[in-house]
């Protein structure tokens, strides 16, 4: 059986941020659509090299468990991005999941992660 790389352990933090752009801003509507479509414990967005937006919830089967942000990246790979511009996680979590976290570096080591509540409030944002 091939090794396969373990999801991250450490859960990266975030720093206070100010006002997001208005696009910024529409990635957070769009995480928190997803979220509340499915009734899911995270909703996430990003957007693309070419301002393309995927929204996506999180998911936990019995045969497969991905973060809303792992499943947002996913989506856009699949559509062809090859680099991110910015991601939201919409989450009652105090911190970014490790696992979320790692798959945005995997398409840019400098895409800001922005980090909100329920209700849309930004908390913090992620940019290492």
């Amino acid at each position: 059986m091939p090794d396969t790389p373990a999801a991250p352990a450490a859960r990266p933090t975030f720093t206070a941020s100010g006002a997001l752009s208005a696009e910024d801003g529409k990635l957070v509507v769009l995480a928190r659509g997803a979220r509340a479509r499915v009734g899911a414990v995270e909703g996430a967005a990003v957007r693309d090299q070419d301002g393309r937006t995927y929204a996506a919830a999180s998911v936990a089967l019995p045969s497969l468990t991905l973060t809303a942000l792992q499943l947002a990246v996913a989506s856009a790979v699949a559509a062809g991005a090859s680099r991110l511009e910015a991601a939201v996680v919409v989450t009652e979590a105090s911190t970014l999941d490790g696992a979320g976290h790692a798959a945005v570096r995997d398409l840019a080591a400098d895409a800001p992660v922005h980090v909100a509540a329920p209700d849309g409030t930004v908390l913090g944002t992620v940019t290492e």
